[in-house]
């Protein structure tokens, strides 16, 4: 258990690439995820102003039962 197998030195090498390999993996991948992190936070904003409340619907002008073609 003590020594590397052949999977932890393939996972090593991987996560070695990807942080060293090619210029600017690394900062490239932390400029992405910070534009996302940045994205989400202007998402959070409350840039519109508070929710007002809405206007009463105006009320309905009194049915003329004797003038109502619908028998209830």
């Amino acid at each position: 258990m003590g020594s590397l197998s052949p999977w932890h030195l393939l996972i090593l090498a991987v996560i070695a690439l990807l942080l060293f390999g090619g210029r600017g993996k690394l900062s490239g991948i932390m400029g992405d995820a910070a534009k996302g992190i940045r994205a989400f936070r202007d998402g959070l904003k409350d840039d519109h102003p508070a929710a007002t409340p809405a206007e009463p619907a105006a009320t309905l002008p009194p049915v003329d039962r004797e003038k109502d073609p619908v028998a209830r």
